[in-house]
């Protein structure tokens, strides 16, 4: 189950919050037909894909 916070600029998270992500970061991650297990050629498109945006969000 996916669960969305929004956090604007500056505000802090929740106590409630942090607790559920930290509990969220000891479970394993489970890939299926939605949300394949990238190869590492589409790991490495996807990284560039990342620094290119952030290179451009940063300018």
């Amino acid at each position: 189950m996916t669960k969305t916070f929004i956090i604007d600029k500056g505000q802090k998270p929740t106590e409630e919050q942090l607790q559920e992500v930290m509990e969220a970061k000891k479970r394993p991650i489970v890939f299926d037909e939605d949300s394949p297990e990238l190869s590492p050629a589409m790991y490495k498109a996807f990284k560039s894909s990342v620094l290119q945006r952030n290179r451009k969000k940063n300018a």
